[in-house]
């Protein structure tokens, strides 16, 4: 059986809540939809990816800044942004059993999907952003936001990052951080939640080599998905109609992964123009514009904006490595992660608890190399086996009876299940080689 019929939605969320690797947020509680917790496997999982799309960047552009911006921002940033205007979901509401939609979603000629009646309200427009208020007093002074997207931080920030640090166009601003959507129908998983992390790029440029550049990304987005492992016959780059275009873009190309349940985004790759900067311009009456030496004039950059969920991302890598196979009869779940990606590089198994203390030597010594390894002892080796196949682990080091005389353990590898016999005293040198 291929593996997209073996992949389902429904086996990736059993499998993260069995292993630990996202649980959903306040469970204890009842739960709050959109929302998740990354358990330690998780959290490992998107360190890796956060690391890996860092040195994307670094490999494919040179000076590239880092930046952390705040997740409040006070409503003149939104309302410069067009975020307070235009950030919104067309929704309907059922007159008969008071569910909503997205208006997009829906044909509304046909009947409820919930309960079957066909009387809908007005379409309405229905505003993404999670609004608070900053201090004592609530009044209109005092309304702030929680960032829909994390660019704006960086807009806002553009004459301290361009001064403080130094460089001149073009160069990016590279940014990992949450950002919030009051969605009104969170679903499929992780793929649409309301509180979720951005990892972006926002590349500022020459008007005159902003389309140059914008391909330039697109071709270096694309290579980034290919150096994790993914299936790139899973992967397309679909160019928006000019009814998509967000209110900011000149050009967007969206990088599509095949799901389980169809073709959906998981990066935008934008050319904003000038939009972002002209906007904060004029509303804050501070000169966002760089002065070119060359023709002695200034301008305000053009920006091509990268932006890829780490979330979303997360799932596209736990639904391209998802397999099941047979194993000697026996039905196995494997993650076919890189061995980049990987939670757990390698683990340490004994073959019986007899052989714990030589073993965990071992391990204790392979732990200060600074992978991320673990000592097993709990099972048959089989079900231990199993268990590392199940998180993805690409190696396991058995240390067994014959290891006293021969001064040998038993490598064995994931995606084969084959094994081989190597010396203790390669370990090290062998999982260097193999973790490349």
């Amino acid at each position: 059986m291929s593996k997209q019929n073996q992949v389902t939605l429904e086996k990736i969320v059993s499998l993260c809540k069995r292993r630990g690797l996202v649980y959903p947020s306040a469970e204890i509680y009842g739960g709050i939809n959109g929302v998740y917790d990354f358990g330690h496997l998780g959290t490992l999982i998107k360190r890796n990816i956060r690391n890996a799309w860092l040195k994307s960047l670094q490999k494919s552009f040179e000076d590239i800044l880092f930046f952390e911006g705040s997740l409040l921002a006070p409503s003149p940033v939104w309302e410069a942004s067009g975020h307070v205007q235009n950030f919104s979901d067309p929704m309907v509401d059922c007159l008969n059993c008071k569910h909503r939609f997205r208006a997009d979603e829906l044909d509304l000629k046909k009947p409820c999907p919930n309960c079957g009646q066909t009387k809908w309200t007005e379409v309405r427009q229905f505003n993404l952003m999670f609004q608070t208020n900053v201090g004592a007093i609530q009044d209109k002074s005092s309304i702030a936001y929680l960032r829909p997207e994390t660019a704006q931080a960086i807009f806002i920030n553009f004459k301290n990052i361009i001064s403080t640090n130094r460089v001149k166009i073009p160069f990016g601003v590279s940014q990992i951080g949450k950002a919030f959507r009051n969605e009104i129908t969170p679903k499929q998983f992780l793929f649409r939640s309301r509180e979720f992390e951005q990892m972006e790029i926002e590349w500022f440029c020459n008007p005159e080599n902003a389309i140059n550049d914008f391909n330039l990304w697109c071709k270096a987005r694309k290579e980034f998905y290919a150096s994790l492992g993914l299936n790139m016959n899973k992967i397309r780059l679909r160019e928006h109609g000019k009814d998509e275009l967000a209110h900011y873009s000149i050009s967007c190309t969206d990088v599509e992964y095949e799901f389980p349940f169809g073709w959906k985004e998981i990066e935008g790759i934008a050319n904003r123009g000038n939009y972002d900067l002209t906007q904060h311009s004029k509303h804050s009456g501070k000169d966002l514009g760089v002065f070119d030496e060359e023709t002695k004039q200034s301008y305000i950059p053009h920006v091509i904006e990268c932006s890829v969920g780490s979330d979303r991302l997360f799932l596209t890598i736990l639904c391209d490595a998802y397999t099941e196979d047979l194993i000697d009869s026996e039905e196995r779940i494997v993650l076919k992660l890189s061995p980049e990606i990987a939670p757990i590089k390698a683990a340490f198994l004994p073959l019986v608890k007899k052989l714990n203390e030589p073993m965990y030597k071992i391990y204790q010594d392979i732990r200060l190399l600074g992978y991320e390894i673990e000592f097993d002892e709990s099972g048959s080796i089989g079900k231990r086996y199993r268990r590392q196949d199940e998180i993805g682990t690409p190696l396991c080091f058995t240390y067994d009876f014959e290891s006293i005389n021969d001064n040998c353990v038993t490598v064995r590898h994931r995606d084969t299940t084959n094994q081989e016999r190597i010396s203790i005293d390669k370990i090290k040198e062998y999982l260097k080689n193999s973790l490349k």
